[in-house]
């Protein structure tokens, strides 16, 4: 009779909550720091991350007409190695605007 009394009496701080860790602001609250100039952070950062967004666009319409005019001197059954090195840099440059838009929200 005593074994379950012990192990309850040892458990039961477990399930307490714990003061001991103070609880971290809401995201409302880190949302809406202010710059030295006034500005609000996130609109800076969400601004800043669409810039990068229309450089890397640019960037993607660039290395796809540079890809079509590989093409184009590629013979129709042979795909060079140039080719292939261009479309990994589209991938990477197209995968970089989708995880800076994915985490903008």
């Amino acid at each position: 009779m005593l074994i379950p009394a012990a192990i309850t009496a040892r458990l039961l701080p477990a399930q307490l909550p714990s003061t001991q860790f103070p609880t971290p602001p809401p995201d409302e609250d880190r949302r809406d720091v202010r710059l030295p100039n006034g500005k609000m952070q996130r609109d800076e950062i969400a601004r800043a991350e669409y810039q990068k967004n229309l450089k890397d666009a640019q960037d993607l319409a660039d290395q796809a007409r540079a890809f079509e005019e590989a093409l184009e001197k590629d013979d129709r059954f042979v795909l060079s190695v140039s080719s292939l090195k261009k479309l990994d840099e589209m991938d990477k440059t197209l995968h970089r605007i989708r995880d800076r838009m994915k985490h903008s929200y």
